[in-house]
């Protein structure tokens, strides 16, 4: 299984996230989707994750998310 790293920077902090290329995309439909870029949507997922790890919050996130 072939992950993919990206490097964001999150409450002025730089973060990598490692996801499935599956994950990724789908999180790109949701950004699209909700008219958001896709740092902006990971930051939001990070304000809402509690103590979850980010990239598990991540993948809840997107298999809750409606895709159209």
């Amino acid at each position: 299984m072939n992950l993919i790293k990206k490097s964001f920077t999150l409450e002025g902090h730089k973060t990598s996230i490692a996801l499935e290329p599956e994950f990724w995309e789908a999180l790109g439909k949701l950004a699209e989707m909700s008219d958001s870029s896709l740092p902006k949507l990971i930051s939001s997922i990070d304000e809402n994750r509690s103590n979850r790890p980010l990239a598990s919050a991540i993948r809840v996130y997107c298999l809750t998310a409606k895709i159209k």
